[in-house]
Formats: structure tokens, sequence, C-alpha cells
């Protein structure tokens, strides 16, 4: 495996939980007002220093999605999905965005 060259971000910043790398800009959040499984999902329309796992499908809250979950680059901590496609749902402005889930980020 190569050497990994994290992004630094100006500004304040969303940063991983474990590891301290940067992940997004606070101006990046588009919404904090979703709910997940596990508590509190903020939705970002851009990410860095991460990595996505393989597409597959889930079920939701609000139905069927097809995502990618998204690691940290550094630490390799699962920090949130990406979604790509919803199946049957009222709301298509949300495809291809990342979400953060639990509490994997820290401001």
């Amino acid at each position: 495996m190569g050497r990994v060259f994290l992004v630094e971000l100006g500004g304040r910043a969303y940063r991983c939980r474990f590891c301290n790398s940067p992940l997004a800009l606070a101006d990046d959040v588009l919404s904090k007002s979703f709910n997940c499984r596990q508590g509190r999902a903020f939705l970002f329309t851009k990410v860095v220093n991460v990595t996505v796992g393989g597409e597959e499908e889930r079920l939701m809250l609000t139905g069927m999605h097809t995502v990618e979950d998204v690691f940290c680059c550094c630490c390799g901590q699962i920090l949130g999905w990406k979604l790509l496609h919803m199946i049957r749902a009222k709301s298509t402005r949300k495809g291809n965005s990342f979400w953060r889930d639990g509490g994997s980020w820290r401001r």
C-alpha cells in the first residue's frame, strides 16, 4: 500500500474522532435534520480524506437505497455512507451525497 497524503482544510472542519484527519468543512454541511438508526445524521456536499466501499442495497428508514460505506483513509474507521440511488423514494435531491453516521466525526 502506498503513502497516504491528506488534504488539509482551511477553516472550521469536521474531523475523524479516532485519528483527527480533516473530513469536511462546516460550510459543506447541506443539512443536519436527518435521523438514522444510530441517531442524528448529517448530509454533506463534499468530503475529503475518505475511501468508499463496494456498492450495496440497504434498507434504510425511508426505504431501499443503493449506498457505499465511507471510511477514513487514515485509520479505516467507518464514518457513514454515500447515497448513490434511492428506490421508490419521494425525494431525489439526496442522490450521490455523503452522510455522516453516528459518532465517528467530531467538530
